[in-house]
This record gives C-alpha cells, structure tokens and sequence, in this order.
C-alpha cells in the first residue's frame, strides 16, 4: 500500500511540475492580456485546469487534483516568486474546485460529462469570484457577460485537451497499474443484484417439508 502510494504521489508530481511549466508561460501571456484587454482574460484561464484535469482522467482517484495543482502552483511560482500567492492560490483554488462535482459521486464516477461539468461549475464560480474581486463596475454589463463566459468556456476547452493527454499517456503505458475504473457504481450495485437474485430464487424454509407430510396425510 505505501508503495502503490508513493507511485501515485510521484505520478502526481510528475504531472504537476509539467503543469508548473506550462503556468509560468501562461502568466506571462495573461500578464500581456490583462495590459491589452483586460476583458479577454478568461481565456487563458483554463491552462490552470490542465494538471487537475491530466491527473483525474488518468488516475481516477481522490485527491489528485488537488496534489497537481498544488505542485504545478508551486513551481510557477518558484520560477516566477512574484507572483507566489497568485500561482498558489490559483492552483489551490482550481484544485479544490475540480474535486468537488467528483466528490458527489465519492469518486465513483469519471464519466467525461462529469469532467465537463466540472469545468463549467469551476469557471463559473472562478470567474464569478474574480470579476466580484475586480469590482462588478470595472466592466460594462456586455463585458462583463464576455468576462464570464471565457472564463466559462475556457476550462471546458482546455478540459477537452487535458483528457486527450491523458488518453495519449494511458496508452503510453503511464499509470495503468494505479488507474481505477471509469464507473466504479457498477460494481458495487451488481453485487447486490445479485444477491437480491439469488434470495429470491431460493426455496422457503420448511415449505417442501410442510408440503410432504399434508400429501401423505390425504
């Protein structure tokens, strides 16, 4: 168990510092885009997804995205420590928010609509947080409708990249001993079935017995 453990905290990892890389590229392109258009920012905002979103689809499991973008939060920021709070709180943030919608199901579920789902929830209340930060009058109300709906579409666009990267890395060969099953409620409900089967086909107690001495009386 620790080992399996440990693999999975290594995978993690591993997918987090790629994350990492990929966040230090994407802040200064936002930074470039918060100068220019401030209103398009959401556009970039679904880079900070990618390592959630690798992790649960090819891991299936509790937790993971939270670990990513945790560690891809961290080595952003230790490439560019400006922005500490900002890569951290970021990753945190999205983490937390990419694990609850899985969380309804406890981690049963990874179903692609799920993710999906998830994606759209996340930006949402994400987005939402930031233009209430920003202040709702630091944009127009046609502004602020483009605001939220980047910040909506580009988690569910980049949640579509992310699941074909873990598609490429399962067929890789990456973390197929640690991944787990994409509906996990089936095996538990067919057991049940199944006994729920089985009970009702078997004979009632004592009634062959009952039956045997009342013929042999008549």
């Amino acid at each position: 168990m620790n080992r399996l453990s440990t693999r999975l905290l290594l995978t993690c990892a591993a997918i987090g510092v790629g994350g990492g890389l990929v966040f230090v590229v994407s802040g200064y392109v936002g930074g470039a885009i918060s100068a220019t258009a401030p209103v398009l920012y959401g556009i970039i905002i679904g880079v900070y997804f990618l390592p959630g979103v690798v992790s649960q689809a090819l891991l299936r499991r509790a937790g993971v995205a939270l670990i990513t973008g945790v560690t891809a939060g961290l080595v952003s920021a230790a490439f560019s420590p400006q922005w500490f709070f900002r890569y951290f709180g970021t990753g945190l943030a999205i983490g937390l928010l990419q694990e609850l919608p899985f969380a309804v199901t406890r981690f049963r579920n990874w179903k692609p609509w799920v993710f999906y789902l998830a994606a759209g929830i996340a930006g949402l209340v994400f987005g939402g947080s930031v233009l209430i930060v920003l202040g709702i009058n630091h944009f127009a109300p046609a502004a602020q409708i483009v605001y939220i709906a980047l910040f909506v579409l580009s988690p569910i666009a980049f949640t579509a990249i992310g699941r074909g990267v873990a598609a490429a890395l399962g067929r890789a060969g990456v973390g197929r001993s640690l991944s787990l099953p994409v509906d996990r409620r089936r095996a538990t409900t067919a057991p049940t079935a199944a006994a729920a089967g089985s009970a009702a086909s078997a004979p009632q107690a004592g009634s062959t017995d009952d039956a045997s001495p009342a013929a042999g009386a008549r």
